[in-house]
């Protein structure tokens, strides 16, 4: 797959790259190719679980001190705090 970008009449050369870049961007040629060049094995079915696990003791726990007055609504829980959630 190639991607052909022509200089158009009284277009700079900053112009072309951005068009170009775009171009490739939208067609997710980089987003293949990284894809192929670095294998990412895919989790087990024992992961997933755990991960989603985690996820939603860390929901639970924000919600609890967003309730408390402890967070506001788009605040992230600190680390040291998240590291004492996922420990239990």
């Amino acid at each position: 797959m190639s991607i052909e970008v022509r200089k158009k009449d009284k277009e700079t050369t900053a112009s072309l790259l951005r068009r170009f870049s775009r171009k490739v961007q939208q067609s997710r040629i980089l987003v293949l190719a990284k894809s192929v060049r670095f294998y990412k094995k895919p989790k087990s079915k024992r992961q997933t679980q755990e991960s989603a696990l985690k996820r939603e003791q860390i929901r639970r726990e924000r919600q609890k001190l967003i309730k408390a007055g402890l967070l506001e609504e788009k605040q992230l829980i600190p680390r040291e705090q998240l590291k004492k959630i996922l420990r239990k």
